[in-house]
Parts: C-alpha cells; sequence; structure tokens
C-alpha cells in the first residue's frame, strides 16, 4: 500500500480517564467529507489525499459511532453517562454540543450537519434503564442506517451495549436489535420503531445490511450471527443463523469474544463475519495464537454455508504486546466481478485480502506499524497502549484507516482501487445496491 496523507488526531487510550477520551473510532463518508467518530463527539475532514480537519463537535459519550445521511448525522452514546465527579469538571464529563446529558443516559444523539463548520444536536433517542427513556433498553454501540425514501425516513438498526442488570429480568441479555426511525423532514423527532429479537441469548456488536436485489442483514452477535430478509427493512424476517467452532463467548482464553463484525460481496453472494476475542484489548494475533483468532470468515448468504477463511498472515509478537482481533471492514464495490476485502485489525494495522475464490484467499498488501509503547496510566502504573486500526475502509479510490491514538490514515492500493466503481457517498455497515 502507498501512504497517501494523515489527519492528526494524537490521543490515548489507556493514559487517560475515560470521561477525558478522545480517541478516534468509525468512520462514514459524504461527498468529500469523512465523519470520523470519537470517544468525545465527531470530527469532520475534508477526504482525500491531502485530508484537512474542518470542525471538531464535542459529545463526550464514549465509542461514537456514527451514520450519515444528506444534512443529518447520528451518534452513538455507548455506556451511562457518569455522576458528577469531584475530580474532573462536569463539562468534560456528560455535555453533547454544550448541552448536559442526563445522569444514566444511554442511546443515540441526531445532528443537523447543514452547516459542517457548526453541527447543531438536534435530537436524542434514549434507550436506557432510567424511567425517563423513550424504550427501556441496553444503550447504542454501533449503528446501521437503512434509507426508507419511499416513507421519507431512514432507519438506523442499533447494536446495543451488552448487557444491562439494571433491566427487568428477562431483559438483561439485551439480545435484540432495536429500529430507530429518523424522519428526513424532522430529524429531531427521531423515535425507536421496532425491536427484533435475536437468536442465541446475546447482545448484537454490529450489523452489515445490503439492499438492492438482495435485501439481507447479517447481524453479528454472539456465539450465533443472525441473517435477515429485509424486504420489508421496518421488519426483519429471521433466515437462518452462523456459528463457527472456536468462536465463544463462554469465558476463559479460548472463549473470551463474541462476532463482531458483518459485510456482504456486493453480489450479495457471500457473507463475510469477523470477531473479537479478547475484547478487542487483548494480544489475539499471536504466532501461539490459533488461526480462528485472526481470521476473517467467508460464507454463503443464502445458506450459511462456509467457503473458507482468511487468517492474518502476519504475527504480532511485538513488545510490548499488541491489541489486535479482526475488526471493522468493508468490501470494494469492484465492477470486474473479484471480491477485495478491506479491513482493519488494530495493532496489525490495514489489510488487502482478494477472496475472489473464497476457499483461497490471497493477501495483496498490508500497513503494519511497530507496537505501541507503553504509557502512564491516570493510577500512576506503566500499562501497555491500546491502539491500531478501528476502521479501515475503500471509498472512491483510496483506503482511510481510523487510527485510535493518531488519526486519519489514507492509502492507495492499485488492485483494490482497479475497476471501483465512485460513490457519492458511503455508510460502510450499509451496501445501499446489488451488483450482478
Amino acid at each position: 500500500m502507498k501512504a497517501l496523507g494523515h489527519s492528526p488526531h494524537p490521543a490515548t487510550f489507556n493514559g487517560t480517564v475515560s470521561a477525558l477520551r478522545n480517541v478516534n473510532s468509525d468512520i462514514a463518508f459524504w461527498g468529500d467529507l469523512a465523519f470520523n467518530g470519537n470517544y468525545d463527539g465527531f470530527r469532520i475532514i475534508r477526504a482525500g489525499s491531502d485530508p484537512e480537519e474542518l470542525n471538531w463537535t464535542h459529545c463526550n459519550g464514549d465509542q461514537g459511532d456514527i451514520v450519515v445521511w444528506g444534512d443529518i448525522l447520528v451518534r452513538a452514546w455507548n455506556s451511562p453517562a457518569p455522576a458528577d465527579d469531584p475530580a474532573t469538571p462536569i463539562q468534560e464529563n456528560r455535555f453533547c454540543d454544550g448541552q448536559p446529558v442526563p445522569v444514566g443516559f444511554e442511546g443515540m444523539h441526531v445532528f443537523d450537519i447543514s452547516d459542517i463548520s457548526n453541527p447543531e444536536l438536534v435530537g436524542e433517542v434514549e434507550l436506557s434503564a432510567r424511567p425517563e427513556a423513550d424504550m427501556p433498553g441496553c444503550g447504542s454501540h454501533t449503528l446501521t442506517l437503512v434509507p426508507d425514501l419511499e416513507n421519507d425516513r431512514v432507519l438506523v438498526y442499533n447494536a446495543t451495549s451488552g448487557g444491562n442488570n439494571a433491566l427487568p429480568e428477562g431483559m438483561r441479555d439485551c439480545d435484540w436489535l432495536d429500529i430507530i426511525e429518523v424522519p428526513l423532514g424532522d430529524p429531531g423527532a427521531a423515535s425507536h420503531l421496532h425491536r427484533e429479537p435475536l437468536e442465541g441469548g446475546h447482545a448484537a456488536h454490529d450489523n452489515g445490511v445490503i439492499l438492492g436485489d438482495v435485501n439481507k442483514l447479517a447481524v453479528a452477535s454472539g456465539h450465533m450471527s443472525n441473517v435477515f430478509d429485509i424486504s420489508n427493512p421496518a421488519d426483519p424476517e429471521p433466515l437462518f443463523t452462523i456459528e463457527e467452532e472456536g468462536v465463544c463467548n463462554t469465558g476463559g482464553p479460548l472463549c473470551n469474544g463474541n462476532w463482531h463484525s458483518a459485510a456482504f460481496t456486493w453480489d450479495g453472494e457471500v457473507v463475510i463475519m469477523g470477531w473479537e476475542p479478547g475484547g478487542g484489548a487483548a494480544p489475539e494475533c499471536e504466532s501461539t495464537d490459533p488461526a480462528v483468532k485472526k481470521s476473517a470468515f467467508f460464507y454463503d448468504a443464502d445458506t450459511g454455508e462456509k467457503l473458507g477463511q482468511w487468517t492474518l498472515p502476519r504475527p504480532q509478537d511485538g513488545t510490548p504486546p499488541e491489541n489486535c482481533t479482526i475488526h471493522n471492514y468493508n468490501v470494494v464495490p469492484k465492477s470486474d466481478g473479484n471480491y477485495a476485502l478491506v479491513v482493519g485489525n488494530y495493532q496489525a494495522g490495514t489489510w488487502v485480502v482478494d477472496f475472489t475464490n473464497p476457499a483461497k484467499p490471497r493477501t495483496v498488501a498490508w500497513s503494519d506499524p511497530p507496537p505501541l509503547p507503553q504509557v502512564m496510566s491516570p493510577t500512576g502504573t506503566m500499562v501497555n497502549e491500546l491502539g491500531g486500526a478501528w476502521s479501515s475502509y475503500f471509498y472512491n479510490g483510496r483506503i482511510y484507516e481510523s487510527e485510535i491514538t493518531k488519526g486519519l490514515n489514507v492509502f492507495r492500493n492499485g488492485w483494490a482501487a482497479a475497476s471501483a466503481i465512485k460513490l457519492s457517498h458511503l455508510n460502510p455497515q450499509t451496501q445501499e445496491f446489488s451488483l450482478p
């Protein structure tokens, strides 16, 4: 891969208290703008080979997953807003775009981004155990947008923040998908529309959607991923589930993670699944780790039959240990029939994979940086820093990498870019059309 540019945003994950983290998370694109999620809000960046930060809107609830549609941005607030901390000014603790956030709030915030120099918070959907919540729930971890223009709205498939013991018994596993409606004419009136149960007894983590002639949703959740027909996007219909030997969440060193991400090939023939052993904090790509811990898996999107897997070929045996799993990725929309996967893997960096034959995937290119140095924790202890490529996505000839502690990196790979279709916008978890 060829490095093209960088939008700096230095940060630390373990070197500061959680209320002050401003690390980089997920990415969405609209025209020539990249929206880089952040544990403190989101940045708006002029995309391209020389990316330029245009705005940083503050909203200090962690994760910061984002989706964009025109002048609307929706952002996930992942964990309960904290009570006042005498050691930390309240304005750093629980404010969003200058507005106070109630203690215990979890859910999502809706922004008007028509003025990119000054986005405005216009609404929220609360999904928490607080009595005042719009819908009792388990927060908002990741978002997937589905346009429903016939009904003058977009839908947001919300994957929860995980279990919530503050909820009544029977709801604490949070094993469902929340569907949120955002009216295009009045985005501030966003509201909870429908709750879709999941098979497997575990919360969802991320969701991949393909529309066009396919209309499917793949939900990465626990040890059992759920695939749905979304011909009616407001009311998904279950099709089948996917399990993989060794992908498990029963605890212990071999079963300490969940299915994490899902995507489709642009013809809708293959679903790509990745999981996150160690929760993203552990060094799970070392030479001593089994292949199942450092692989992307390919399945038939009609039946769930396994077609193959790609295993990270370069061991991450750095010192200090490097947090690493297969994390966030997308498939390049190529018109030549080839399947190209661009995948971010924390401290293993960004990789490009040719899986045109899913049974025999081929590594094409990579950018694998050296291990991050240790940092001083807020308690005065030297600890291993967490960082690396949170998300790596192909968009209009370039590969964009959200590097947790460094900012937005831009690369190019000629094979990935060859015959790639130019898009007007991209929420990477949403493939708005299908190719023949």
